[in-house]
């Protein structure tokens, strides 16, 4: 008994070391929104971690050890339920994360880090569709363009009940990936609440390799108006979007309809840079809130400011229209540049900030909230519309975009 409890203290003094080196590490490398971070926003973090462990009392630890043991003492583990000292651990990070309440903060195990990373560099299979937390609710965000998703009749605000036989309630963003995305040629099962249906309905989705799309132009002559039908804000958005505005201006036309719905965001610096081309230099297009640090990011205008006051333009959002979407249709609003039409955004409106903890494990945490340039929230309900127009089930059925010809009819009656 002894020895035991001699190797139970060598454990914990080793662990408690990890914990402590894990601790330290993850403020080795961090970026915000696709960009770097400075290694004084990094000591600004260490100085919170410092006053937050001043918090936690010596019997708190001790409490969290005197569990450890009795797990080893007491515990009769079998072959589906057999974890290694490193499981636990990682167990406990994610039990404190999750205490945080906050859906978009997230710790990576070695095996998540990978899918994550993989995912955001592009190159990954599943059905397509953004998702997000509504109402501590599970919600699809928005299908992308062609997904599988899409074809099989997924929807913006879409609640999703379970996903195979698990339910998803208590599950955050991140574990609802996992569970969605797969190989190309498997099926996935959803059972999603619809606004308007009685029932819960049902999908099975076969997976696909998932292809973004970023942009789409129609000059419609006729009528003298052009759109930009806007999918994502990736790291090629902005140059692709800049092309598109070239031939808005070749069209010689002054009426522009840009089309957010059902995009969920990306680059912050995209929607920075698109907003820079209707508005003069140094004007404010978001504001990062930092709560811990009190020091704000405020993301200005680069000023390109080329379009003349003759310029009419109109924004189609909706329930599917989030992050850099909210922040580049809550300016242009703002700044009287553009009428928006459709219904309430996401409300996505908070900056995570991913950090490598090692080489094998990452933290994805919530560090700011998103402001617009007149100190709006988007988090606090999204943004509404200047003018609410919903699309009824009888519209898709009849292939009707009531958004859409409010947005014509405003253009050709101002």
């Amino acid at each position: 008994m002894q020895q035991e409890d001699n190797q139970f203290e060598k454990n914990k003094i080793l662990l408690s070391i990890g914990l402590i080196l894990v601790i330290v590490g993850t403020f080795y490398f961090g970026y915000i929104s696709g960009k770097s971070r400075t290694v004084e926003a990094s000591n600004r973090i260490l100085e919170s971690q410092a006053k937050s462990a001043d918090q936690v009392s010596a019997s708190d630890l001790d409490l969290f050890w005197r569990v450890w043991g009795l797990i080893d003492e007491k515990f009769a583990e079998n072959k589906t339920a057999s974890t290694t000292g490193k499981d636990r651990v990682y167990g406990a990070i994610k039990g404190m994360v999750d205490s945080m309440g906050d859906p978009y903060t997230v710790f990576f195990t070695p095996e998540e880090t990978t899918a994550f990373e993989t995912e955001i560099d592009g190159n990954f299979e599943g059905v397509g569709m953004e998702m997000g937390m509504k109402d501590g609710i599970l919600t699809v965000v928005t299908p992308l363009k062609n997904s599988p998703a899409e074809k099989a009749g997924l929807k913006a605000g879409d609640k999703v009940l379970k996903i195979g036989d698990q339910i998803t309630q208590g599950m955050n963003v991140d574990q609802s990936v996992k569970l969605i995305r797969g190989k190309r040629g498997t099926s996935v099962s959803l059972t999603v609440a619809r606004d308007g249906e009685a029932s819960p309905l049902e999908f099975t989705i076969v997976r696909d390799v998932i292809n973004l799309p970023t942009l789409d132009t129609i000059n419609d002559a006729k009528n003298g108006i052009f759109t930009i039908k806007l999918y994502n804000f990736s790291a090629q958005s902005a140059s692709l979007f800049r092309n598109a505005l070239r031939e808005f201006v070749n069209s010689k036309s002054n009426k522009l309809i840009l089309d957010l719905r059902g995009n969920p965001g990306g680059f912050l610096e995209s929607a920075v840079d698109m907003a820079s081309w209707f508005l003069p230099p140094g004007k404010i297009v978001v504001t990062e809130e930092y709560s811990k640090s009190g020091e704000n990011v405020v993301e200005r205008s680069k000023g390109y400011n080329i379009f003349n006051p003759n310029l009419q333009m109109v924004i189609l959002i909706d329930g599917g229209s989030a992050s850099a979407s909210e922040i580049l249709a809550g300016a242009l609003n703002e700044y009287g540049i553009a009428k928006t039409v459709g219904t309430a955004t996401f409300g996505k409106g908070s900056v995570q900030e991913y950090m490598k903890i090692d080489d094998k494990t990452a933290l994805k945490v919530t560090v700011a909230r998103w402001l617009t340039p007149l100190g709006k929230s988007i988090s606090e309900g999204g943004l509404k519309p200047d003018f609410e127009v919903k699309i009824t089930p009888e519209d898709i059925k009849s292939g009707k975009d009531p958004q859409m010809e409010k947005a014509i009819n405003i253009l050709l009656n101002r």
